[in-house]
């Protein structure tokens, strides 16, 4: 049997309670790289910070919709430079849910990704209730690569964000039986623009008690990798060539 290194390409390190416990739990059950998000300035700084300090972790910088102060793009892009940071994330659109009007969310997520293109990086893209909006905003960025994490929408939308060069990406919602619709899109997805994550620590995967963590990315690996027809490590490897082709300085 072929080591697991699989990728947990979305997360939230810094929520939880003991990172560095969570890290060396997640390398042990074969997710040997990690994501962490910022959610604005301080939480960008903040997984720089938890990037530096271990081998297996990298950083995204963002500034997520759900935030009701402003976003500087201005410090954010000096931030963009870091050698760990290998996207710019979480941005994207809470729909009615972000405490600021979706039109000002917009706005904010074209400026993210403006941020990535600049930089040549990846954007990681939350979408709540906002599909329509989010769309227009990524067609306005030609080129523009990323991820819409958390996939929870149909096919159709996973179409159409797939034409736009999108990558998607699953977390533990597919495990929860009756979410049919979105073990459809695990299935049909191509195999060069799937990822995996967990977002812990949200997300929990069915049959787990507590926070999130980054070792439970098992759990949604090997449902996907089932309803794909394929082996744990046959998916892990494909996995893992998907994220360092979207994640160029991950390593």
């Amino acid at each position: 049997m072929r080591e697991l290194q699989l990728v947990d390409t979305h997360l939230h390190l810094e929520e939880l309670e003991e990172p560095d416990e969570a890290i060396l739990a997640a390398a042990a059950a074969g997710v040997t790289r990690l994501i962490t998000m910022g959610t604005d300035l301080v939480s960008s700084r903040g997984a720089i910070a938890l990037a530096e300090r271990s081998s297996g972790v990298f950083a995204a910088v963002g500034h997520h919709g759900a935030t009701t102060s402003s976003p500087d793009f201005g410090r954010l892009e000096e931030l963009v430079e870091h050698p760990r940071v290998v996207a710019v994330g979480e941005v994207g659109i809470d729909g009615p849910f972000g405490g600021t009007p979706v039109d000002r969310q917009a706005e904010w997520f074209d400026g993210a990704c403006a941020l990535a293109r600049r930089h040549a990086l990846p954007v990681c893209v939350h979408v709540r209730d906002s599909a329509p909006e989010v769309e227009a905003v990524i067609a306005r960025h030609p080129g523009l690569t990323g991820v819409i994490h958390y996939f929870s929408l149909d096919w159709e939308w996973a179409s159409r964000f797939l034409a736009l060069g999108m990558h998607i990406s699953f977390a533990g919602l597919t495990t929860r039986a009756l979410r049919h619709d979105l073990r459809e899109v695990a299935k049909r997805c191509p195999g060069d623009r799937l990822l995996l994550e967990t977002d812990s620590p949200f997300g929990t995967p069915k049959g787990r008690r507590g926070p999130n963590q980054p070792a439970f990315l098992v759990d949604t690996a090997r449902l996907v990798a089932e309803l794909r027809g394929i082996s744990l490590e046959e998916l892990a490897a494909m996995e893992l060539k998907n994220a360092k082709l979207l994640f160029t300085k991950l390593v």
